[in-house]
């Protein structure tokens, strides 16, 4: 069923210049915090990071042909010490145990290197879209630190949309209580107006191309005011000593 969804989110790619545009700036933001050495796509689906850095390695946990590997976030493949960078996008809230994931960033990442992160934020407006309109659950009320059992029949795109609000907004501190290795970069709440006029992967766009700039350019002065607005979140996470 994922390779199903995931094929379909690429075709979708090919013929909607609107959401190429709108996620060709984000991919521009995650391309300038990377550090040079071996980069790691985790959780790539339509592969698409690949068009804006040369070099990415890209993977998720099925196998689709435009994607280099199979890799599963709790299980990293890689030698200690071995990569520069993880990217996560759309993906973080996927993992079923999102600490077994940093222990293995922790461990595959040389000191210095980076996990860039892009993953839904849960704002008081994105709060009833992601709730009511969207297929994926919203729990604040889950620990992500907690070790969870495996459930029998558990699919790769189950997920809980709230994972990176958890933890980088409402329990950061406790975040950085468990992982005092990791640097935290930045934090950003981006995505006010343009993303859900978009219509992501799953719905007709809302908005011509040619809005798309000014919209973006408008959200980056608003950025302040994320709390309220946003529906995505950005973080980077830097490896130390």
């Amino acid at each position: 069923m994922s390779d199903v969804v995931l094929h379909r989110h690429r075709e979708v790619w090919k013929q909607k210049p609107v959401l190429r545009q709108l996620y060709a700036e984000w991919y521009r933001d995650i391309v300038s915090w990377l550090v040079p050495g071996r980069t790691i796509e985790v959780g790539g689906g339509t592969g698409n990071l690949k068009e804006y850095a040369s070099g990415v390695y890209c993977t998720d946990i099925i196998r689709l042909p435009w994607l280099d590997g199979v890799t599963d976030a709790q299980r990293l493949p890689f030698q200690s010490g071995s990569l520069a960078n993880l990217v996560l996008f759309d993906a973080l809230h996927h993992i079923e145990n999102v600490s077994l994931f940093f222990d293995e960033a922790l461990r595959t990442l040389k000191a210095g290197g980076r996990v860039i992160i892009m993953d839904p934020y849960i704002s008081w407006v994105s709060w009833p879209i992601y709730r009511f309109l969207h297929s994926e659950p919203v729990d604040f009320a889950q620990n992500p630190l907690i070790l969870r059992t495996s459930r029998p029949g558990r699919q790769p795109f189950d997920s809980n949309q709230a994972i990176s609000t958890i933890l980088f907004e409402k329990e950061l501190t406790r975040f950085q209580s468990r992982y005092p290795q990791f640097a935290v970069r930045s934090v950003r709440r981006i995505a006010f107006f343009a993303y859900p006029l978009s219509g992501g992967f799953e719905h007709p766009s809302l908005m011509p191309t040619w809005l798309v700039a000014s919209m973006l350019n408008l959200e980056q002065k608003l950025e302040g005011l994320g709390w309220l607005f946003a529906f995505r979140m950005f973080v980077v996470l830097e490896r130390q000593l």
